[in-house]
């Protein structure tokens, strides 16, 4: 046992001299680790990772949506009342973020979108996930001109940053503004290069809607053997997208 409590040690510390080194700290950092494993790793801890962790939006907001699911599991609505609190009693651009994420979440889609315009004239203003919650906001609020000027902003800052989600949204945007030469291209990257249950539906739906109906049906057959992998989660996670796909099909029949 005492080896397998200094083999520990060992690996803590070379996970954080890799990140350490991805992050450019300075060489000390190393040695400290190396030399002393176990007091390192903690000083390391407390004096750099968490501190990363606290200031990384990408992992806060992971962290936000994995807490905000359990708890509105449990008690629906407690997140946008928490969330609301926050901000009136510390109106910071981080708990403003969270307050119009928490409205978005609860379909109160006029007063996320006040709230996140005002969080894109902030310190967050550049942070690209608020942009992009911002377009899908604008999208829901049937303002697919100002989503559009925020995804092409986004694809323009970063073309890796969330590609399947930003083409299937620009996708949306496109259909929306009827054009569909834009909108196929985009619906057809998507599912040409992730091929996700959401992206067929999504350019199947759309397909038949616009009279494509070869294309509909043959999205709808492949969605029809994935589903014969799906387990219980998986049915009841993509049931209401097939089933407006279903009924889309059946309105153009």
């Amino acid at each position: 046992m005492p080896f397998l409590g200094l083999g520990l040690h060992i690996f803590v510390a070379i996970f954080f001299a890799i990140h350490a080194i991805r992050s450019g700290r300075e060489l000390y950092w190393l040695l400290i680790l190396f030399m002393f494993p176990l007091f390192g790793s903690v000083v390391y801890f407390f004096a750099i990772f968490l501190p990363s962790l606290k200031s990384n939006t990408h992992v806060q907001l992971g962290l936000r949506k994995v807490t905000t699911a359990a708890v509105n599991s449990i008690d629906p609505g407690r997140e946008l009342r928490d969330a609301k609190a926050a901000y009136e009693f510390t109106p910071t651009a981080q708990n403003q973020w969270r307050y119009a994420d928490a409205l978005l979440a609860a379909d109160q889609v006029a007063d996320a979108v006040q709230q996140f315009e005002i969080c894109l004239q902030g310190p967050f203003a550049k942070d690209l996930e608020i942009q992009f919650a911002a377009a899908n906001a604008q999208l829901r609020f049937q303002q697919p001109e100002k989503a559009l000027n925020l995804l092409l902003a986004i694809r323009e800052s970063s073309i890796t940053f969330r590609t399947e989600a930003v083409t299937l949204l620009l996708a949306k945007i496109y259909a929306m503004q009827g054009n569909k030469v834009a909108a196929k291209q985009e619906f057809e990257q998507v599912v040409t290069q992730f091929g996700s249950v959401e992206a067929r539906a999504e350019y199947a739906i759309w397909a038949a809607q616009n009279g494509d109906m070869n294309t509909a049906q043959h999205l709808r057959a492949e969605l029809n053997d994935l589903k014969k992998h799906w387990n219980k989660n998986s049915r009841a996670q993509y049931q209401p997208l097939l089933v407006k796909l279903e009924s889309v099909l059946q309105g153009q029949q």
